[in-house]
């Protein structure tokens, strides 16, 4: 922690002669993975800006689009680094898959969406169907435990219909196909954006911000209203590479803070790279979206918190027992 915060401290130059002692030789390609989410936006600011360039000869970023995909790009090992929902990284760590967390920060950014103003608590949703992205994954796991922790019974006062990603039902929201979703951000946003961008009559009725899971949770678990949700992870080469790592950390933060001091320009490079996304959609949700970089490390207390409510409701979900320290990047 020590060395990380000395680094954090230097110049970009002091900090590569510090690990590597000389002009390390560029890798051929290196291969950054994620989701169309909050996450990834330091990902695909860092491969436009060409924050790694000194690293590698091609940078590249691909998208996973639901985690049946992502699992098959971390089993094979299709890439170095990847953004991911932090339960799923304990879960392919704890079933064999070689992966260290290095960071968090995303740290919830879930939100009831409805078509209905006025719902302002889960109770509120009573008896409403409600559209729910990745069966058993983050965030119907989110949603159910803080259903369960305020004395509701997901199965009798709610009708979850599930769909295949928080874009899915975004787009049955705004056509008019559905009234309310638990919806991550960007889609939130999008959603808010597109249907106040067309007649009514045509597209939709206008939407609301219901729901802020962030702060049920602080009051439920009366703890901070915040939720370690996703982070990123090493993997194949760069696992055996600490300077790669370090190289990679502060490239990230770096690209984190300017995502979060530019929104309108990080929504326009995000929005080029997927359809159904708005930069000014994308430049909202970075607003709201709870953003911060924390090591694996510091955040340990948190996820152990996290994994340990998870893993009384669903072991598997995060692979049958806690992640041991080998999980935590930066730990012994």
């Amino acid at each position: 922690m020590q060395r990380w915060r000395r680094l954090m401290g230097s110049s970009l130059a002091a900090a590569v002669l510090v690990f590597s002692g000389a002009a390390a030789a560029k890798l051929p390609k290196l291969v950054l993975a994620g989701p169309y989410a909050a996450v990834s936006n330091p990902l695909i600011h860092m491969v436009e800006s060409g924050a790694l360039k000194d690293v590698a000869d091609t940078v590249e970023f691909v998208a996973w689009k639901d985690p049946d995909q992502l699992r098959v790009l971390a089993i094979e090992g299709k890439a170095d680094f990847v953004a991911m929902p932090t339960n799923v990284a304990a879960n392919l760590y704890n079933r064999g898959v070689k992966l260290q967390l290095i960071n968090v920060s995303t740290w919830g950014v879930l939100w009831l969406v409805s078509r209905e103003n006025g719902l302002k608590t889960l109770a509120d949703f009573k008896g409403r169907e409600i559209l729910m992205p990745f069966r058993a994954d983050m965030p119907d796991i989110v949603f159910q435990v803080l259903a369960e922790k305020q004395g509701l019974d997901v199965k009798r006062d709610f009708k979850l219909r599930y769909v295949g990603s928080p874009l899915d039902a975004m787009q049955l929201l705004i056509t008019r196909r559905a009234d309310h979703a638990l919806l991550a951000e960007p889609a939130v946003s999008v959603a808010l954006r597109k249907t106040k961008s067309f007649p009514i009559s045509v597209i939709a009725p206008e939407l609301f911000r219901s729901v802020n899971l962030q702060e049920e949770w602080g009051r439920t678990m009366q703890r901070p209203a915040r939720i370690p949700q996703a982070g990123m992870v090493a993997m194949g080469k760069a696992l055996a590479d600490p300077a790669l790592i370090e190289k990679f950390q502060r490239a990230y933060a770096a690209s984190l803070a300017w995502c979060e001091k530019q929104p309108d320009e990080c929504g326009k490079l995000v929005a080029k790279r997927v359809e159904m996304l708005t930069p000014e959609g994308v430049a909202d949700s970075v607003r709201v979206d709870n953003a911060v970089f924390v090591t694996a490390q510091d955040a340990r207390a948190e996820l152990e918190f996290f994994f340990g409510l998870l893993f009384a409701r669903q072991p598997g979900v995060v692979g049958g027992k806690l992640p041991d320290s080998g999980f935590y990047y930066g730990l012994p």
